[in-house]
């Protein structure tokens, strides 16, 4: 049912710019949080931006200044603007979705399968 699909990854010279797309369905995606994490080989998975329903956004250290979440509510999908690359952003990215049931108040997260981007020296 539900589906996030990413797009936009690839190979990319440090001090180039990627923009990540990741197209959302069957959830109501203008009442969801949705957020975005990556992780390295052998490292653990990380948030990197996340931008909520209302429209706020928030940013890992370490990507302030250079990426930017963004979110068109008429096409269902979120984006990640990414620029001044760094071999270190080297990392599979998941495109998250987050909501909070209000009857029942539970939390629910869907994730993407994923986009390679490769940053090279």
């Amino acid at each position: 049912q539900v589906q996030l699909v990413e797009s936009g990854g690839g190979l990319v010279q440090a001090g180039g710019s990627l923009r990540l797309s990741c197209l959302a369905s069957g959830i109501i995606f203008s009442i969801n949080d949705m957020g975005w994490y990556r992780q390295a080989p052998g490292k653990q998975r990380e948030l990197v931006a996340t931008i909520t329903s209302g429209g706020r956004t928030n940013y890992v250290d370490s990507v302030k200044g250079r990426f930017t979440i963004s979110r068109d509510n008429a096409k269902n999908t979120v984006y990640l603007q990414m620029n001044s690359l760094k071999p270190e952003d080297t990392a599979v990215y998941y495109c998250n979705a987050h909501f909070i049931e209000p009857l029942v108040r539970t939390p629910m997260d869907y994730w993407g399968k994923g986009t390679l981007v490769t940053v090279s020296s």
